[in-house]
């Protein structure tokens, strides 16, 4: 039996729901070969950040804010990790990325200012890229008189954007929303599509200075499963928004549980840093056994196997088995031992 992967994410037609997400690997003309080769359906470039995009914008003659001028004032220029300095860099990593790609190739912008970047983003899609993915970083609460006035911003800031490119716009959001359900029906104008979630960085607090220490680290592997609720609810109010899967892929399972769970694709980042591109080939052979298994033809036939979401009933019913049932004994036995310590930490 052919098994047919190819799947629609917000308008672009892709020939497999696995999607290497932004990271700087995806700078490398060869890694991007490499990723399409194992099969992937599209590529998210690094991110370009807004003050290099603010740096662009003098250069074109558009005036500054205020605010933004700050914000080139405190802000230092970031070292060529990825490949680019500027913004004219990134634009030439665009057009090298898309004329060379068998695959789509989908531009990152990272920024809490969406208005700093619609002439820009502009230029993206001039130099050729299939979509572009938005990764809203949002200013401090104290700019804000209200939770809803958060959202105002991101839906406004959305449909600007939107309405600057004609190619799909992507949005990434992370976590800390009143109700992502509600949010996305605000943004079904805007965006044709939402990454569900964006990674933050651990936050750690040294005891020997109380210095803040922040850390980047790879998503430890099987983590979707803290995602899948949330992607599920959303789906299943919001069917009409295309939905990306986002941290924590790390199996073939995995990539059907996201799908089964309402997402079109799912992204795949630090699984890649660990094991290479072949990866993808690994997941994607794992995805055709399943469905060849299950006597399912395409990605399209398991979207109709999507599982209804829990009601309101059965999750308020599982919330409080879990608080009243006790661990048997062989629970307690084969549960992870607690480490004792004295008052400074140290295990004893």
């Amino acid at each position: 039996m052919s098994i047919d992967l190819t799947t629609n994410y917000g308008g672009l037609t892709l020939c497999s729901p696995l999607i290497v997400g932004a990271c700087p690997l995806n700078s490398q003309e060869p890694m991007r070969v490499a990723i399409a080769t194992a099969g992937a359906g599209a590529i998210v470039l690094p991110s370009l950040f807004q003050e290099e995009v603010l740096r662009w914008n003098q250069k074109t003659g558009r005036h500054l804010t205020d605010a933004e001028s700050r914000l080139l004032e405190s802000s230092t220029r970031r070292s060529a990790t990825n490949g680019f300095t500027d913004a004219e860099s990134y634009l030439s990593l665009v057009r090298q990325a898309c004329a060379s790609s068998a695959i789509p190739i989908i531009p990152s912008l990272n920024g809490a200012s969406v208005s700093q970047w619609v002439d820009f983003a502009a230029e993206i899609q001039n130099a050729g890229a299939a979509g572009i993915e938005l990764n809203i970083h949002r200013n401090s609460p104290e700019q804000y008189g209200s939770a809803r006035e958060i959202e105002d911003s991101i839906v406004e800031a959305v449909a600007t954007l939107d309405e600057s490119i004609s190619i799909p716009l992507f949005v990434k959001l992370d976590r800390e929303f009143t109700s992502m359900s509600h949010l996305a029906t605000r943004l079904l104008s805007g965006t044709q599509g939402l990454v569900l979630y964006g990674r933050a960085p651990d936050i750690d607090i040294a005891l020997d200075d109380l210095a803040i220490h922040v850390n980047w680290s790879l998503t430890p592997p099987g983590s979707i499963t803290t995602t899948l609720a949330s992607i599920m609810r959303v789906h299943a109010y919001c069917p009409a928004i295309s939905l990306a899967a986002s941290g924590g892929i790390s199996s073939s399972s995995d990539v059907i549980k996201a799908l089964l769970a309402g997402a079109d694709v799912a992204m795949v980042t630090s699984a890649v840093y660990r094991e290479g591109p072949d990866v993808i080939r690994t997941y994607l052979d794992g995805l055709r056994v399943f469905l060849e298994r299950h006597h399912i033809q395409s990605v399209r036939d398991l979207r109709a196997q999507r599982p209804i979401e829990f009601s309101s009933e059965d999750q308020r019913r599982s919330y409080k088995q879990a608080l009243t049932s006790k661990l048997s004994a062989e629970e307690t036995q084969t549960a992870t031992p607690t480490i004792i310590g004295d008052r400074f930490g140290h295990p004893s």
